[in-house]
């Protein structure tokens, strides 16, 4: 309850930023029983009276039935909800805003990537479960940060949430990586806000320098950053 409610706090400070005069196309990526896909169509159409158009996704299928369910009682006729894979998603429409809310591990990097795919103007991200920089880092220099399983645990999954804004940086959107809850009510506790906004070009490589940098040190690869570069090298 107080996750949803704030984070429906959040998305109302950048929400100006959606035109007022057209539909607004959300994706929630790995939606599972749609509290917050609910909260925010509720907010969004009752509240402010936009006129939007969310779709949620998640692998669970009953899960899925029991949301579509749930919107045809309350008549919430454009909000509608889908099966599927974040990785595999494609959108046949321009999307506005981006969410999602503890996908696990890597599948956050691939609803960012889409976001920064679609050039989406908002994007609000709570990652969760993140394994894979923990089996990757080892540093000579900077061993201390990898003795320790919890040091390193917790040092992993700030150094991916670190090289994620600073992706979203040099793909031109002002990051905030900000305390998303109090700990005692969750331990996934970092918010990810990013607006579609112009980025000198002087930030963004510095953006990109410092996630090289980091990469280097540690001799990882985060999903995310290799989705990006391998986009950029496909087009040049």
């Amino acid at each position: 309850y107080r996750q949803i409610n704030r984070f429906v706090e959040l998305v109302d400070d950048e929400i100006d930023a959606l035109p007022t005069d057209q539909t607004i196309r959300i994706v929630d990526f790995g939606c599972g029983k749609s509290y917050l896909t609910f909260i925010l169509y509720y907010y969004l159409v009752e509240l402010k009276k936009r006129d939007v158009k969310i779709t949620g996704l998640d692998l669970k299928a009953d899960v899925i039935a029991n949301c579509n369910k749930a919107a045809k009682k309350y008549g919430y006729d454009r909000l509608t909800f889908e099966v599927g894979d974040i990785g595999g998603y494609e959108s046949d429409e321009p999307i506005d805003m981006v969410v999602s809310l503890h996908a696990c591990d890597t599948a956050t990097d691939y609803a960012l990537y889409h976001a920064i795919r679609w050039k989406a103007k908002l994007i609000f991200s709570v990652p969760c479960c993140q394994h894979e920089l923990n089996g990757q880092m080892k540093s000579e220099n900077l061993s201390i940060l990898t003795r320790y399983g919890i040091v390193k645990e917790r040092t992993a999954a700030l150094m991916t949430d670190a090289i994620r804004g600073c992706v979203l940086e040099y793909c031109g959107y002002k990051t905030d990586l900000l305390e998303f809850i109090d700990i005692e009510h969750s331990p996934k506790n970092i918010f990810i806000r990013a607006v579609k906004k112009p980025v000198s070009e002087e930030k963004r490589e510095r953006a990109k320098e410092e996630a090289d940098r980091l990469c280097r040190t540690f001799g990882i690869r985060q999903t995310l950053m290799q989705l990006v570069m391998t986009e950029e090298r496909s087009h040049s």
